[in-house]
């Protein structure tokens, strides 16, 4: 599988520099003390927490691996690169749902900053794709899975 771009602000960067660097250093430590631990009990061919320690193992260096990845891919957003005129990765986007007169602001961010419960979309997502490119005062109709939301773009900023 080829691998891709991974956008990040120089926030989310830094989030996630430090989530490998403590992966790296104090969870692989105490996963290998669990390891050691139940190694203590003897068989380990019916040793539960041995078999639990071993997956949380197999777990931890996947999401390093991951991590690793998404580093060596980063394409940093520069917020002086962002535009006000249109909507890019790293605008701000006040919109207002035309259907229930709710106005609400997210951030297009790469998949990899996602948090929806705080407003912050991936580029990837139904709305953060639709939003892409368009200008204050665009009409933007969103797929999503209960049908089509149509949203007014009232302003984008930095």
């Amino acid at each position: 599988m080829p691998e891709r771009d991974v956008f990040l602000t120089e926030d989310g960067l830094r989030r996630l520099e430090d989530e490998l660097d403590d992966l790296k250093t104090v969870k692989r430590k105490e996963i290998a003390e669990k390891i050691k631990q139940a190694l203590s009990f003897g068989d380990i061919s019916e040793n539960s927490e041995y078999d639990q320690a071993k997956n949380e193992q197999a777990q931890l260096e996947d999401r390093i691996a991951k991590l690793e990845m998404m580093l060596r891919n980063a394409k940093i957003i520069d917020e002086d690169d962002i535009s006000t005129d249109m909507v890019g990765i790293g605008s701000k986007v006040l919109v207002k749902d035309l259907e229930f007169d709710e106005e609400m602001e997210y951030t297009i961010v790469g998949s990899a900053e996602a948090d929806p419960y705080n407003g912050r979309i991936s580029n990837e997502s139904p709305v953060g794709s639709a939003l892409l490119g368009r200008k204050s005062g665009d009409v933007v109709d969103v797929m999503v899975p209960d049908g089509i939301i149509k949203y007014e773009i009232l302003t984008i900023t930095r």
